[in-house]
């Protein structure tokens, strides 16, 4: 497994695995949405000063995105439901 794709897959698995939404991922280490989602699909290259913020949003050392999965390991579900919960719309006044 190339390292791109050994960091994306390990840093989707740890967000599941703590029910963390890349949402609230990417706010608290200050990208964008879509760049976490560029990240897990492999299509971004992070640096290492990112990771490391990735890692302590995650609450991991930086060391476990790299962590080789054992094999047959199946790639992690989505969470639950998409981005946000439905709110009523307004009425007309």
């Amino acid at each position: 497994m190339k390292v791109r794709a050994l960091v994306a897959w390990n840093v989707r698995r740890i967000r599941i695995d703590r029910g963390i939404s890349q949402e609230k991922l990417a706010y608290s280490t200050g990208i964008d949405r879509s760049y976490v989602g560029s990240l897990e699909r492999q299509s971004k290259n992070p640096t290492i000063d990112l990771l490391d913020r990735i890692a302590e949003a995650l609450g991991v050392h930086l060391s476990e995105l790299f962590a080789r999965p054992p094999k047959g390991a199946r790639t992690p579900k989505t969470l639950p439901k998409g981005r946000k919960p439905a709110y009523p719309r307004r009425r007309p006044k």
